[in-house]
């Protein structure tokens, strides 16, 4: 007997070992996207607990939202894309300017 540990993933064939990486990268991704989604969940909090104080708080929040929108918007809708890119330029603009 030894105190070595065996590694079965290299007994297995190709076919099971991928299967097995595939099984392990399923629940490393779902457990990300549960992550992210309480940081999504928490940051919405945050967003809602108090008005803006500010125009650049303002800002910060209507970036949020926009960016929300645009998860949602197809490739092909490129007059979208192009508008939130707009308004998103004008934000860093005037942000600069005061």
């Amino acid at each position: 007997m030894t105190d070595k540990p065996i590694e079965l993933d290299q007994r297995r064939g190709m076919a099971a070992q991928k299967a097995t990486e595939s099984r392990r990268l399923v629940v490393e991704v779902e457990a990300n996207e549960k992550a992210l989604q309480l940081h999504h969940d928490e940051i919405e909090l945050h967003l809602i607990a108090a008005p803006a104080a500010t125009w650049r708080e303002a800002a910060e929040k209507a970036r949020y939202v926009i960016r929300l929108y645009v998860a949602t918007l197809g490739d092909c809708d490129t007059q979208h894309h192009s508008l939130v890119t707009a308004v998103l330029a004008d934000f860093e603009r005037l942000e600069r300017e005061s």
